[in-house]
């Protein structure tokens, strides 16, 4: 397509851009005569971002496997404005809001049929042993995954970054000040999460406030509303009175959260009359399951579903992005970025800091926000307990600040909300 006669009406900003680096940039971009309609799929952006979407100049393709065409090589200029032949919004959407996942065909069938409600319902009564083995036959396949990229995945940071220095290259900019991602000067920011599942996970978690205290860390526990375990006034004021805080997950952790639209509206009423009854702020859907347009339905101002890359969890996908970002109805979504503990305990079969230190590392060079799960009913009884200090010694010192989550929630809305 000749640029030059592209309509000025018919190119605009690309906000996500100007969102994520909070200044006015160049960046522009153009519909493509009926993308809107096209075929959505797979390309890339040079050697090392990997994109989801439209193209206007080249074709998509379906899965991530083999060559990919390179939508860098199609850039073009008008005047000061860079005209791309894809939506950068609606890529970054489409990678955030994980819209490019599908399931394989025998992973699909497991999703959809009775066997994963026969499976939840007899989890509880299921030894860890026969959980593992479950787990990996459902996982097998998890390092032959091309995308999102293992272990940590940054496509649509590395997106923006890209788009940023061609804007700088074009518009002849050396420097480019802008607000920077975290207060107080922070190269990145770590906050720590505890799913409470058990009972015996529930009574361990004094213990935990003891190793957390230790540490230096305020964390988050998010309690299992109903059937799990008894849920008392006092064992949640026992979590406040120490100045931790408390979220909600799920409802009864029996992964049929998301199972249908009218069940799941009908969950989200209890769900909402909890959070109240909690004084909680953030939520966690169990097992990760998640929809992300049916967040907006809860009641909360932030949410910790979402992981980077879920190779390693019933349901696979990621967000590809190590920052906070709004979900579908401004709720604040503070990406899991690091693996949980019992995918490393008992899936991968790893009792180290190894790969939390490989990721952090990852996190850190893309001012990044680290999340962590570690649950209270897995450490009792194997050698984690000692992770909690470990993380907190892993980066340098000053490299990072450890925030609670509620502030760390409240700190990216407001730096978010900035951005517009």
């Amino acid at each position: 397509m000749d640029v030059e006669t592209i309509p000025l009406s018919q190119i605009r900003r690309a906000k996500s851009v100007e969102q994520y680096y909070r200044y006015a940039p160049i960046v522009r971009e153009f519909p493509a005569p009926g993308k809107s309609e096209g075929v959505q799929g797979f390309f890339r952006f040079g050697d090392d971002v990997i994109c989801f979407g439209q193209s206007s100049e080249h074709a998509v393709f379906p899965s991530v496997n083999g060559h990919l065409p390179d939508s860098l090589d199609h850039v073009q200029t008008v005047d000061s404005s860079i005209i791309l032949p894809f939506d950068v919004d609606l890529v970054a959407d489409n990678l955030r809001y994980e819209r490019y996942e599908g399931l394989s065909g025998w992973q699909k069938w497991v999703q959809a049929s009775v066997l994963r409600d026969v499976y939840y319902r007899l989890r509880p009564l299921l030894s860890v042993s026969i959980r593992k083995h479950l787990q990996k036959a459902y996982l097998r396949d998890w390092h032959t995954i091309p995308f999102p990229n293992w272990p940590v995945d940054r496509s649509v940071d590395l997106l923006f970054e890209r788009l940023i220095v061609l804007a700088m290259r074009f518009s002849g900019i050396a420097r480019l000040p802008f607000i920077w991602f975290w207060p107080d000067g922070y190269n990145a920011c770590a906050i720590l999460t505890h799913d409470v599942e058990t009972t015996a996970g529930r009574d361990f978690c004094s213990r935990v406030m003891d190793l957390d205290d230790a540490a230096g860390i305020k964390a988050s526990f998010q309690i299992v509303p109903e059937k799990r375990y008894t849920v008392s006034a006092g064992y949640l004021q026992s979590i406040r009175d120490r100045g931790f805080e408390i979220n909600v997950q799920g409802l009864d952790h029996d992964g049929n959260l998301f199972g249908s639209r009218r069940e799941f509206l009908k969950s989200a009423e209890r769900i909402n009359r909890y959070a109240e009854q909690y004084r909680a702020r953030g939520f966690r859907s169990p097992i990760l399951y998640r929809n992300i347009d049916w967040f907006q339905d809860l009641n909360f101002s932030y949410d910790l579903s979402v992981p980077n890359v879920a190779r390693l969890e019933a349901q696979r996908g990621g967000c590809c992005t190590v920052m906070p970002f709004f979900l579908p109805g401004r709720v604040i979504e503070l990406p899991l970025t690091t693996t949980e503990d019992y995918s490393i305990f008992n899936v991968l079969n790893e009792y180290s800091t190894t790969l939390w230190k490989q990721q952090i590392q990852i996190i850190l060079a893309g001012h990044g926000l680290m999340t962590f799960l570690i649950h209270p009913d897995y450490v009792i009884f194997c050698k984690g307990s000692g992770r909690f200090q470990r993380i907190a010694r892993a980066g340098e010192p000053g490299t990072f600040g450890s925030k609670c989550v509620g502030d760390a929630a409240e700190g990216s809305r407001s730096m978010v909300e900035a951005e517009k």
